[in-house]
């Protein structure tokens, strides 16, 4: 059975959407979805887990902040781990991977299996760390196909914001959320109002911030079960949708940059597929 642990579920389906749109929808650039679009996941899950004591966060931002290069604000890098690494940094927090999936069970994203989260997990995990983060998506690839998850190692005085969500989650150590990550996201300090502002994360001594991070891959039938099914692009176009794939944000506020120039975006004659 997943583990006890606190779980919030955040509503992020009222959309600040610019006109002339109605609708944001993101289509993808996988062969298997070409020609087609869905709409974004509504929710953000928020379990705070109990699993990682303090010095097992304390071992493995260690490890991951080693890995990583960071050099000015919103940059972002990421370094590959493995359950070894993990148990080498953390001996004290034995299995990680194990409990992560079995955290990320509790959300329902995959369903009630847990061997779709155990190997999501053992496909992919990360250490992320950022300098603060300037508003962008993740559509890139395979990305629009799935969502991402992030386990806090270390964060202070920080909100995770979904400026077209409403969304602004102060984040604390051992906070593991799921989201949509084809949504525009960032990093603000809370007293910007969810304004992502260089300043305010140039000095002291919680610049940087560091996480664990996966991808959790859906099929057609658990994003349709998630209320975002794939859907020919015509329909997404009659909706009034804005393409996520092609939008472009302001790195400070999150407002979609020229949305006049992507009027014609959600259109059959302008999907693109990546062939490689």
């Amino acid at each position: 059975m997943p583990p006890t642990c606190a779980h919030r579920l955040i509503a992020a389906d009222e959309h600040a959407v610019p006109k002339p749109f109605r609708a944001f929808a993101v289509r993808s650039d996988e062969l298997r979805h070409a020609g087609d679009a869905r709409a974004p996941y509504g929710r953000v899950h928020v379990l705070h887990t109990a699993f990682l004591g303090d010095d097992a966060l304390a071992g493995l931002a260690a490890q991951g902040l080693a890995r990583v290069r960071l050099e000015a604000f919103s940059d972002i890098d990421y370094a590959t781990t493995t359950p070894q690494d993990l148990a080498r940094a953390a001996p004290c927090a034995p299995n990680l991977a194990d409990r992560i999936a079995e955290a990320l069970q509790v959300t329902g994203v995959l369903g009630d299996d847990p061997a779709g989260y155990r190997d999501s997990v053992a496909h992919r995990i990360d250490y992320l760390a950022s300098w603060g983060a300037g508003f962008h998506n993740d559509v890139a690839r395979h990305w629009s196909g799935c969502l991402f998850w992030l386990l806090v190692l270390d964060a202070a005085d920080v909100e995770f914001v979904m400026p077209h969500a409403g969304v602004r989650l102060a984040l604390s150590p051992g906070d593991l959320i799921v989201f949509d990550q084809t949504m525009a996201h960032g990093l603000c300090r809370p007293r910007d109002q969810g304004q992502a502002v260089a300043a305010s994360f140039d000095t002291g001594a919680h610049r940087h911030q560091i996480f664990l991070t996966g991808e959790l891959p859906l099929t057609d039938a658990q994003w349709a079960a998630l209320g975002a099914p794939w859907l020919p692009v015509e329909v997404h176009e009659r909706l009034g949708a804005l393409d996520l794939m092609v939008a472009e944000f302001d790195d400070r506020s999150g407002a979609i940059k020229r949305v006049r120039a992507l009027q014609d975006s959600m259109k059959r004659s302008t999907c693109h597929v990546d062939g490689d």
